[in-house]
């Protein structure tokens, strides 16, 4: 009787192994296959052999539905498609004149803070995460950034947070295709703070609609969108005392954004051209607090 029940015991032993010889190794092929698949990131930079696995990554939704841009199925770049997000909706606190917050405007910086930037403006946001969700709630950015921007941010992060190459220029032939490149611009930087009729925000915001300060003066506005502006500001009789951070636009994109203005909320028509702000670029920044001249708009 012992010898039967031993002799069945070692058959069952010999069934078993080969089974559990066979599970080990689909687990094993299954995690080189996943290695092989995941994205490679060598100095912010995946290799070329992960663009399929992107492909699908950046065609994925979201779990409140089927949200997709262009720039997420192409899989988004910091220079393409973040750094505009961050300019129009992060750059009141995360820009280069921020002591004590990172500069989201700065690509190794927002590479370096990538995981943590997709936690507040992700993971917070869809409740996922114990940190205050960025930008905060309420506020004029958390109010301006939309669905497909958390989204682009997301895949961003998840793709491994790829820099990418600036989009080449649309040189404007006219005064009309500047205003109208401009007015993209405003629309997704500008308008967050200032808002899309230029009426800005009574005691945060200056107003940029028939502004005494902004007409008097074309090149001390130049400036301020180069360099930025701290300190006290009067504009059409209101102190405002909030922080005007420095982009990171080319000489065309100041150019056509200034136009823009300036031909928009009855101001004065001005057009701004980028030999102007390349000629400005290079000379000093006004100091910050300096009253504006008189114009014909005061």
């Amino acid at each position: 009787m012992h010898l039967f029940l031993f002799l069945n015991q070692r058959r069952r032993v010999r069934l078993v192994w080969p089974c559990v010889s066979a599970a080990l190794g689909c687990i094993v092929f299954a995690e080189a296959l996943a290695q092989s698949a995941s994205p490679v990131a060598h100095n912010g930079q995946i290799t070329p052999d992960t663009s399929a696995r992107q492909n699908v990554i950046s065609s994925q939704a979201n779990a409140g539905g089927a949200i997709f841009s262009d720039s997420t199925n192409r899989g988004p770049t910091y220079l393409r498609d973040i750094q505009p997000i961050f300019m129009g909706n992060c750059s009141r606190c995360h820009n280069q004149q921020s002591r004590f917050i990172y500069n989201w405007l700065d690509y190794k910086t927002a590479f370096a803070d990538r995981w943590e930037i997709r936690r507040r403006v992700w993971d917070s946001w869809k409740g996922s995460y114990y940190k205050e969700a960025m930008p905060i709630a309420n506020s004029p950015e958390s109010l301006a950034l939309t669905d497909e921007e958390r989204l682009t941010i997301r895949n961003w992060v998840d793709n491994g947070g790829l820099r990418g190459v600036t989009p080449p220029p649309g040189a404007a032939k006219s005064k009309a295709e500047r205003i109208e490149l401009g007015r993209r611009l405003f629309t997704s930087i500008c308008a967050a703070c200032h808002q899309s009729t230029g009426m800005g925000r009574p005691n945060m915001f200056p107003p940029l609609a028939g502004s005494d300060y902004l007409n008097a003066d074309k090149n001390r506005a130049i400036q301020i969108v180069i360099f930025g502006r701290q300190g006290e500001v009067v504009v059409n009789g209101q102190k405002f005392n909030n922080n005007m951070p420095s982009f990171p636009l080319t000489d065309d994109d100041v150019a056509n954004v200034l136009t823009f203005v300036y031909n928009s909320f009855g101001n004065s028509g001005f057009e701004v051209t980028p030999e102007e702000v390349k000629s400005l670029r290079s000379q000093p920044p006004a100091p910050s607090g300096k009253p504006a001249p008189k114009s014909d708009f005061e």
